[in-house]
């Protein structure tokens, strides 16, 4: 079978770090490259694919919306885009959603929507957004500026303005930060992904909660990869127990489809107002068909089986031999070795599983329903390799 990993190289944009594996097909949790050899995928797309590959509900579901109507604008109503706002909700308690087409898109959104809102209720000076070292917010200019990590800044100056960084897990560094400052919003990620997979303590978290109904600023926060069930609830907030006043999400939600969304409580549910902004594809049919499909399977005996399984990853790793430590929350996980973790991942590919990296550490962020046998069965190879190659 003829390979295109010449004509990518000639004819697309050399921004991604490929592996040597051209994908061609692949069934729930399983996927094949163009050898036939098999693999267990333990990234789901980077968070995206919530029911694996090619699930037979999922695709129906998609097929059904793509028979009626492929894409209308936003200048006229939509029942698929109707439902899924309804259903996020009623699940969250939010307002108001708006949908636009990535997680940069949705963090878009929501920092236009904090600097509204500080506009407004606070004077046209609070639009300063405090995030968190370490974070990843996006990739355009805007959320790029919102990310908390210098590395990703290189190249890209200026910068958009408003953006100050405290420390995670450091009460008082928020603090500083909100005396020092006119800000409207203090936006971070529960679990920091891009980061290393490092989940915040959940007294930080409480307290910067607090901290914002001090100062009156909004709490912004970005389930971009930790939303959809990947934390064994709904959305990671929900683990934490805080009320936020704005929420985004995207990967998980279309289930392979791309579709972001805003979701604004009840602080800021009236902030956006005709022509503040908009979208083309956003809230597009197909999108929300399919997103439509994954929350209603998305349940409490899903959510239960996530946290089971998470359990088991992390009491299978930790202490394992040649394994540092294991972070993270529910399916979104972190594996620390005492390996290069470059070799290692090279290993577990050979091996017939496909985890991914964050920083120094393996990522894992399987489908939500990756079959037991096969969650097993990759911890196994994991710590294998790990073992030979520390």
């Amino acid at each position: 079978m003829k390979s295109f990993k010449n004509a990518d190289k000639e004819y697309i944009a050399n921004t991604y770090g490929r592996f040597d594996i051209e994908i061609s097909h692949g069934k729930g949790s399983l996927v094949y490259d163009i050898n036939g050899k098999e693999y267990i995928d333990l990234s789901s797309g980077i968070a995206v694919n919530t029911f694996g590959m090619s699930d037979d509900s999922w695709v129906e579901a998609v097929y059904e919306q793509l028979k009626k109507c492929q894409h209308t604008s936003n200048l006229y109503y939509s029942e698929p885009c109707v439902r899924l706002a309804e259903i996020l909700c009623k699940r969250t308690g939010a307002k108001k959603v708006f949908f636009g087409n990535s997680g940069a898109e949705a963090n878009e959104c929501a920092i236009k929507v904090a600097r509204l809102w500080g506009a407004e209720n606070k004077g046209e000076e609070y639009y300063n957004i405090i995030t968190l070292k370490n974070s990843f917010h996006g990739r355009t200019i805007t959320t790029l500026s919102a990310t908390g990590q210098d590395v990703f800044h290189k190249y890209f100056n200026p910068l958009t303005e408003g953006f100050v960084y405290g420390e995670a897990n450091n009460t008082e560094s928020i603090e500083k930060l909100l005396k020092e400052n006119k800000c409207c919003a203090v936006m971070m990620e529960l679990v920091q992904g891009e980061g290393g997979v490092l989940a915040l303590d959940k007294d930080f978290v409480e307290d910067v909660s607090k901290l914002c109904e001090k100062y009156n600023v909004l709490l912004v926060i970005d389930e971009v990869q930790t939303g959809n069930g990947r934390t064994g609830e709904l959305y990671a907030y929900q683990c934490y127990g805080i009320k936020p006043d704005v929420v985004s999400t995207a990967k998980g939600l279309g289930g392979g489809l791309p579709i972001g969304a805003c979701m604004m409580f009840e602080k800021t549910e009236n902030t956006l107002k005709p022509s503040l902004h908009g979208s083309t594809f956003g809230g597009n049919p197909i999108a929300c068909a399919s997103a439509v499909h994954i929350l209603n399977r998305i349940d409490e005996a899903l959510l239960n089986e996530v946290k089971e399984k998470s359990a088991y990853v992390f009491n299978s790793l930790n202490g394992a031999d040649g394994i540092k430590s294991v972070s993270g929350l529910g399916l979104m996980i972190g594996i620390e070795t005492e390996g290069d973790v470059s070799v290692i991942l090279q290993k577990c590919m050979e091996n017939g599983i496909l985890p991914i990296k964050a920083k120094n550490k393996l990522r894992l962020l399987p489908a939500l329903n990756i079959p037991m046998e096969l969650l097993a069965k990759s911890v196994d190879i994991i710590k294998k390799v790990a073992s030979e190659n520390k």
